[in-house]
């Protein structure tokens, strides 16, 4: 950590929520810290763009967005959609073609992928759309079709680049197989306690804690 760190980019689900969405207290006070100290904040999450920013809206971060596992970016420079959902549309609807599957809430407002209910194995969903042109994703809250050509790493470096940052200057922490890809391009990568085995193993550091109380300690480590 020779560079300092001058940003963070926080999943959200299963990041600084709980198991059921609620959002953590103590993941919420070491956000307004460090953005009262000038370390921005920004979202890099699977949700649809007006989730995260309304979140970003009623807690004062200033770091821009990536939404949608990378299909999305916001970045007050450019907001932007870089997922072709096109082909994950035909990947859904041969899906449902096959399996009893539904789309997730506020599916409409995807632009760049498709969202589904966890009701059938993702191992399932990913044999059966292998000869479709996206990826398929767990994030455990849902099961995403995207775009490969987008990730959320690639769309993390566009945000940071408008925000005249480096991604070595940028600690990211997060809990998913999703969130690989923007780890792996930061300077700092953190893996809360609750956070898949896959991303843990990438991890320069794995929380004691889990969800948003990890959150929590490693800013307080890192960051405050």
């Amino acid at each position: 950590m020779e560079c300092k760190l001058k940003a963070v980019a926080l999943d959200v689900d299963g990041t600084i929520t709980d198991e059921t969405r609620r959002v953590c207290v103590n993941a919420v006070n070491a956000i307004y810290r460090a953005e009262n100290g000038g370390i921005p904040i920004i979202f890099v999450t699977g949700n649809v763009l007006c989730v995260a920013k309304a979140l970003s809206i009623f807690l004062g971060t200033t770091g821009g967005l990536v939404a949608e596992n990378g299909g999305v970016i916001e970045s007050g420079i450019r907001n932007k959609i870089l997922g072709n959902v096109k082909e994950c549309e035909d990947a859904y609807e041969f899906l449902k073609s096959k399996f009893d599957v539904t789309r997730r809430v506020l599916s409409d407002d995807r632009v760049s992928e498709v969202a589904i209910e966890r009701t059938i194995p993702v191992e399932l969903v990913r044999e059966a759309v292998k000869d479709f042109n996206v990826v398929v994703y767990d994030s455990k809250f849902a099961i995403h079709l995207t775009d490969p050509l987008v990730d959320k790493g690639s769309s993390l470096e566009m945000v940071c680049s408008d925000l005249g940052l480096k991604t070595d200057e940028i600690l990211a922490i997060g809990d998913g197989e999703n969130d690989i890809e923007f780890l792996r391009v930061a300077g700092v990568k953190v893996a809360v306690n609750n956070a898949d085995e896959n991303l843990k193993d990438i991890a320069d550091y794995i929380t004691v804690k889990p969800y948003g109380d990890g959150v929590a300690e490693a800013m307080e480590r890192f960051i405050l």
